[in-house]
């Protein structure tokens, strides 16, 4: 068998797939540990008063609806995601919590927005780069439809850096790299980013890094690994029960207080030339 991404591949998964990756990506949207990195580059859009915002791969809208509550932001967002499933979750979601009327979303494709350019005062892919078939492609459309001297932001993992705490440590490795081979199509994009930005008219004005860590307990990595751990099962990476071994030994490490689980992620600012 093959690997295959499960958010890149999202129209294709079965109901039970569909649900584990809802609940992921709205688990990981109230986690602390996750949603402040949002709060860290929102913080520095410097939006206009009526600005429109766009983010592609929207998955259950959870960061347009971040952005919405925003006590600086009086302006108007819109998502697109592929997935009809997640498009339909992130509707119900911006009515239950009374933003629908500041956040649209909608079914795209992130290669080819039919949308007009020049439109956004800022383009938004929140941990989407490292998912999709082609990132160059995907930029140049997020280039093309943000307004010149607007901001495109870019979030994602280096997954090379995903880790688990395992007492064996080659099946601690072994289990590591077949998560990030089971779950991210890129898992290393965001190295190459400071080479593709300019190639596609973007310069960047601001770049940084963050590690997510959690030590005892754990919520971000406990939901990451009850999502993605079936993907390495069915790619075939790592015998059933092995994995299945696994995941049990790191529920229950966190559940004894004894976990740890880190990964680092990046940050990248650009404007269109």
């Amino acid at each position: 068998m093959v690997a295959r991404d499960p958010h890149r591949f999202v129209n294709e998964l079965d109901d039970a797939a569909l649900e584990r990756i809802v609940a992921r990506l709205e688990n990981r949207a109230k986690d602390q540990v996750f949603a402040r990195l949002f709060d860290k580059y929102a913080e520095r859009l410097d939006l206009p008063p009526a600005a429109q915002v766009l983010e592609v791969g929207c998955g259950t809208g959870a960061m347009m609806r971040f952005l919405a509550r925003r006590r600086d932001f009086s302006g108007t967002g819109l998502g697109v995601d592929q997935s009809p499933v997640l498009i339909d979750a992130a509707k119900k979601y911006a009515r239950d919590e009374a933003v629908a009327d500041r956040v649209d979303f909608r079914v795209g494709d992130a290669h080819s927005l039919d949308l007009p350019g020049d439109t956004f005062d800022a383009v938004i892919a929140h941990t989407l780069i490292s998912h999709v078939t082609n990132p160059a492609e995907v930029i140049g459309e997020m280039a093309r439809v943000v307004k010149p001297g607007g901001t495109v932001v870019i979030f994602d993992g280096d997954y090379s850096s995903l880790t688990y705490g395992c007492p064996d440590h080659d099946l601690g490795q072994r289990m590591d790299a077949a998560l990030a081979t089971a779950t991210f199509n890129n898992p290393l994009i965001m190295r190459d980013l400071p080479r593709l930005l300019p190639e596609l008219g973007l310069v960047i004005h601001e770049a940084w890094g963050d590690a997510v860590v959690e030590i005892g307990g754990g919520s971000f990595f406990r939901s990451f690994a009850e999502t993605y751990a079936p993907a390495v099962i069915n790619a075939g990476l790592v015998p059933a029960e092995v994995v299945e071994s696994w995941l049990k030994a790191q529920l229950q490490a966190m559940d004894e207080g004894r976990f740890f689980g880190a990964c680092n992620y990046y940050t990248y600012m650009a404007r269109r030339f």
